[in-house]
């Protein structure tokens, strides 16, 4: 019973980070393309500070359970739970490393322009946090399919 409430809470708390991909897959990449200066600007700082507060429980909430995920199968290492769970676990660590090495560096200086102030080349950094971001979507939206046949085909 508690394994099931742990995969529930994974699932759910993997899904919002996975939610996240989604919208930019949908629309915010699109939208975000068609920003002028000022408005990209202004967009970026308002999602950071929002971001930092919010996001980051469910981070950590998501690595909780995904690693509690594992311990708890690693009696059987040869499972699809298990595998499913680890594959998950790394997908999600090395999302968060992107994160940190990737967006955090270009929303830090973004956080430093104004709507007035900022370099020429403000759309190539744009592009470069767009670009990382794409390669933490395939992360995430792997790790939570891993999950999700885990938990369906144990």
């Amino acid at each position: 019973m508690e394994i099931n409430i742990i995969i529930f809470l994974n699932l759910l708390l993997y899904s919002i980070i996975v939610s996240q991909s989604f919208s930019y897959i949908i629309s915010l990449e699109d939208v975000q393309r068609k920003m002028d200066a000022a408005t990209y600007i202004t967009f970026r700082k308002q999602t950071d500070k929002n971001f930092l507060k919010k996001f980051s429980k469910v981070v950590y909430g998501t690595i909780a359970t995904n690693t509690l995920l594992v311990v708890m199968t690693s009696n059987y290492t040869t499972g699809l739970l298990f595998i499913t769970a680890a594959l998950a676990w790394v997908a999600l660590v090395v999302e968060i490393l992107l994160t940190l090495k990737g967006n955090m560096p270009i929303n830090r200086l973004v956080n430093t322009w104004t709507t007035e102030n900022y370099p020429d080349n403000w759309e190539m950094h744009r592009e470069k946090w767009l670009q990382v971001f794409r390669k933490r979507q395939v992360l995430n939206i792997t790790g939570f399919l891993l999950l999700l046949i885990g938990a369906i085909f144990q």
